[in-house]
């Protein structure tokens, strides 16, 4: 029992260390990439989106029509968690030297754009193997807590990467904005994480499903007809979550991109990198504090409750930003930014690993990711991006703008909370009828 015990806690350590390191990595680095592209390489707003639709794009599909099934055919997550990390740090080093080398800046911006592209193949090879590694390895009970520890976890990570990331940026102040990129100084610290980040892996079970406990055919003929009908009703419910998901993320993460932009703004608020990163920290915080709660109050709440709480704090941090006159405000939304994130994270994945069958972890999680993934930037892109630079040619004041973008951000949030709904009374007639 105690030898059991010590591996469990063995195992949380390493996937622990994992979380905080790359936690680290996309504070340290995302944290700043959109305004290096739009005020140092001078892309467009919309321009500065593709940095993440393309990528996001090229993630999912892989995810969904490679990796997800060679995970499901191999039970393989740990072995391609190591080689995605791996292999994405290597690309790295040569994304900043190549796209350093045009004379055009702006040509420099799309060959970030291709250069992150390419990563992207191999990140999903770890993001798909991550989660179905951890429903492999965790009882359905445990996951909503162990998913709010991450956050807790990972949020420290991104805190310390945000706040070297802000100094960074501006080469703690004696170069210019932008140096942290241009230099190279942000691409190698990354690089240099993802190495470091794939080492505890190695200490984790591989994970996979048993074939034991894999169906040994998927001739329907076999099959009771009354289960023939649950599954094909699990698989719609599945289906009409991930619809409501995609409508809750893509309002959350439709302004990650430009809400930078929007604090530096001269007209605006006009900070700093350094205060900057300081707001960008409180919703890290709400992370980090929030993720410890999250064990007890999965346990005291349903799932669908707390996504549905998810949602209305999700809202609220739109609206803050949309209303706010001074600083304060948007530290406080951007706390309620970082604790609508953490709660919706944690519920969602629980939801959707009850509706998963083991033997589908890889395709479907594929499935659930691209729902969150595609959200940092195709929204951005055919969305808040268009509308900011549509009303700033139309003549309306570059916060105005911006402030337009939160709007529709707020109003997605909303449809998918209504999806949300007609979804779990869907989930309630399916369950009725298993009985």
């Amino acid at each position: 029992m105690n030898g059991e015990l010590k591996s469990e806690r063995r195992t949380f350590l390493n996937i622990s260390s994992f979380q905080i390191l790359i936690m680290f990595r996309r504070g340290l680095f995302y944290s700043y990439l959109s305004i290096y592209l739009r005020f140092f390489l001078g892309l467009s707003v919309t321009e500065t989106t593709l940095f993440a639709t393309i990528p996001m794009i090229i993630n999912v599909i892989c995810q969904t029509f490679i990796w997800g099934r060679v995970s499901d055919k191999l039970q393989l997550r740990r072995t391609l968690i190591i080689i995605g990390e791996v292999a994405a740090a290597i690309i790295t080093i040569f994304v900043w030297y190549i796209h350093v080398l045009p004379e055009s800046k702006y040509a420099a911006g799309y060959v970030m754009i291709l250069g992150m592209t390419i990563i992207e193949i191999f990140w999903s090879m770890s993001n798909v193997a991550w989660s179905a590694l951890i429903s492999d390895i965790y009882p359905e009970d445990q996951r909503a807590g162990l998913q709010g520890r991450m956050a807790s976890i990972g949020a420290v990570g991104r805190f310390i990467g945000i706040l070297i990331g802000g100094l960074l940026y501006d080469g703690l102040s004696r170069y210019y904005d932008g140096w942290g990129f241009h230099s190279g100084a942000l691409f190698f610290i990354a690089s240099g994480v993802m190495i470091i980040s794939a080492i505890p892996m190695f200490f984790v079970p591989e994970g996979g499903v048993k074939k034991s406990a894999r169906p040994v055919s998927d001739d329907i003929s076999t099959v009771p007809i009354s289960k023939i009908d649950s599954r094909d009703s699990t698989i719609k419910t599945f289906m009409i979550f991930l619809l409501a998901m995609t409508f809750i993320n893509f309002g959350m993460n439709s302004i990650i991109l430009l809400k930078s932009q929007y604090l530096i703004l001269e007209d605006g608020f006009n900070v700093s990198s350094r205060v900057l990163s300081y707001i960008l920290s409180m919703g890290t915080v709400a992370m980090f504090s929030i993720g410890l709660l999250i064990k007890p109050l999965s346990g005291r709440f349903k799932d669908e409750f707390m996504l549905l709480s998810g949602c209305l704090i999700g809202t609220l941090y739109l609206v803050g930003f949309i209303l706010a006159r001074n600083l304060g405000t948007v530290y406080v939304s951007d706390f309620l930014g970082g604790t609508a994130m953490v709660i919706l994270m944690s519920a969602s994945y629980s939801y959707a690993s009850k509706l998963i069958p083991p033997e589908k972890r890889g395709k479907q999680f594929a499935l659930f990711n691209a729902s969150f993934f595609l959200s940092w930037g195709l929204p951005g892109t055919f969305i808040t991006g268009p509308l900011v630079d549509g009303l700033i040619k139309s003549g309306a004041s570059q916060v105005y703008s911006y402030k337009m973008a939160f709007v529709a951000a707020a109003l997605l949030v909303a449809i998918g909370a209504i999806v949300l709904i007609f979804n779990f009374q869907m989930k309630k007639k399916v369950t009725q009828a298993e009985l």
